[in-house]
């Protein structure tokens, strides 16, 4: 798939690999963990990543985790006037996605704004349009995007400077989740489509 590439606003990305990126070592895991073999990640201490949520979808509607996670999804938090890095990620996504789907398997890309103030329902729709038909794009108020960026462990910080065309420093984990289960994995930057969709695999594949 051709990765799309569109800059939304003027100067390098400034991305902070804090939050969740900072927490990874190597844990002992459960012999009776049914995804033992599929994982590539590990999350110190244990410590619990995703959980509920109510944002803003595309249309403008009030949404809530439970009514967007319908099946395996890939989530993604980022900005639209990103100028590099959300694009070239979300690209990644959406062509693992596609590979799944031609290897039979369905799994919803979701992009999730960290900056509400731009990302106007409209504006996500069509940065999401262009990347995936498929993709969902989420923005809120800036608690709601707050307490989801919470709940995934993420972190995000506007950078001081030009009150229109500023940067937001962010992490860049892509995660995925199953309905019911929850997070059950997370990607870094460098992990490739193909790789990212055999890993994906092996996870609904062990889910059932």
């Amino acid at each position: 798939m051709p990765i799309p590439t569109r800059a939304y606003a003027i100067g390098a990305a400034a991305v902070v690999g804090l939050g969740l990126a900072a927490t990874v070592a190597v844990t002992v895991l459960s012999p009776a963990d049914r995804f033992a073999e599929c994982r590539t990640s590990r999350v110190a201490g244990g410590a619990a990543i995703g959980g509920p949520f109510t944002l803003v979808d595309e249309t403008g509607a009030t949404v809530t985790d439970a009514e967007v996670i319908t099946e395996p999804s890939l989530i993604y938090f980022g900005y639209t006037f990103c100028p590099d890095v959300c694009p070239l990620d979300s690209a990644r996504n959406a062509a693992a996605v596609e590979i799944l789907e031609e290897r039979g398997y369905t799994v919803t890309p979701i992009f999730i704004s960290i900056d509400p103030e731009r990302d106007t329902p409209e504006v996500v729709a069509e940065f999401t349009d262009v990347m995936h038909p498929r993709m969902i794009g989420l923005t809120g108020s800036e608690e709601q995007v707050k307490a989801a960026s919470q709940a995934y462990r993420t972190y995000f910080r506007k950078q001081e400077g030009d009150p229109e065309y500023y940067l937001v420093d962010h992490s860049t984990q892509t995660y995925l989740v199953f309905p019911e289960i929850g997070f059950v994995e997370f990607f870094g930057r460098e992990t490739m489509p193909e790789q990212m969709a055999d890993t994906v695999a092996c996870f609904v594949d062990a889910a059932g």
